[in-house]
């Protein structure tokens, strides 16, 4: 499929340039590791929601807007109401926003180094089999990504990712929060629409008839540990999260698709993320990978007119994951 020219990194660099201006107003930190500009957001600083909202805005590379909408309250089992916030996105061109740059599909590696890396970055690199698909490989001069990590990238890990992206490294600009901080948690919750393209890709479908998304799924307590923290933000996407995608095309195939989009389709769906995790010996390709998206998928076709609505949020999974006391 032939992609628009939108300069996804050099966009991304002017949200990454107002993050590192807002940083010590957002509880995060500028660093400079070798010539590489490193924002740390929720590795060793404690960041805040804000910030994540300006992560998943340059996941995105800034083709989406990102924000705390609403509530969701949750009962748990002592009886207890808890409300907890919500993270909505609109995602405009969703095939490069969502997977040319906010799909976590580089898995960055440099000694004992490990991050999984988000953004635009991807784009610049272009070795993933998905833009043999969806197009939107770029040449730039510059390369903006976000590490979901509990570590700040090494000098090794920065020589890596500028010869990999072609860019000098002072125009490399990471911005990095672990999974267990406000903004990593944030940022992960914010990819309801991407989980959903994906899922739609893994399906074969045609993403060029997606012509826009909105997502809302709910934040997830901050965790005491990375584990943790990645059970709960899937549980919060697998059972949790809404999604509208606004589609083109014939119905029929909607109908078809639409029964196998959300979460529920998968044999693995109905117990937390921890307990699928821990039953498949923490190997994520042991996963059914058709577990992987919404609770909830909306299809409005904008030729037809016609909704359609698919899955549904599980309350009691969400609660038992969720809550703590």
């Amino acid at each position: 499929m032939e992609a628009p020219v939108l300069k996804l990194n050099e966009r991304a660099e002017r949200i990454a340039d107002e993050l590192a201006a807002a940083a010590p107003a957002l509880a995060g930190r500028v660093h400079r590791v070798g010539d590489a500009r490193v924002i740390d957001v929720g590795v060793e600083q404690t960041g805040s929601i804000e910030a994540g909202m300006v992560l998943a805005r340059i996941c995105l590379a800034d083709l989406g807007t990102v924000s705390a909408a609403g509530a969701m309250t949750l009962t748990g089992a002592s009886g207890v109401a808890v409300t907890l916030p919500s993270i909505s996105v609109h995602v405009a061109h969703p095939v490069a926003a969502c997977m040319a740059s906010q799909y976590a599909g580089w898995q960055i590696s440099a000694g004992k180094y490990f991050a999984m890396g988000s953004g635009p970055m991807r784009a610049a690199r272009g070795k993933e089999d998905l833009f043999d698909d969806i197009g939107h490989r770029e040449s730039s001069p510059c390369a903006v990504g976000v590490l979901e990590t509990s570590a700040l990238p090494t000098k090794e890990v920065i020589d890596k990712l500028t010869e990999a992206c072609g860019v000098r490294p002072e125009r490399l600009t990471l911005a990095a929060a672990r999974t267990a901080s406000l903004a990593g948690g944030v940022q992960v919750v914010a990819r309801s629409v991407e989980t959903a393209l994906h899922k739609l890709h893994e399906l074969k479908f045609d993403l060029d008839r997606i012509v826009a998304g909105f997502g809302l799924a709910p934040l997830p307590p901050v965790a005491a540990d990375d584990m943790t923290a990645i059970g709960r933000t899937n549980d919060a996407m697998l059972y949790g999260a809404r999604c509208v995608l606004y589609v083109r095309g014939d119905d029929a195939s909607l109908i078809e698709i639409g029964a196998m989009l959300p979460s529920s389709s998968s044999r693995d769906y109905g117990k937390p993320f921890a307990e699928i995790f821990s039953q498949y010996d923490h190997d994520f390709y042991k996963i059914d990978p058709m577990l992987f998206s919404p609770a909830s998928v909306t299809l409005q076709n904008v030729e037809t007119g016609t909704t359609r609505a698919f899955g549904k949020i599980d309350d009691e999974v969400l609660a038992t994951s969720l809550l703590s006391y």
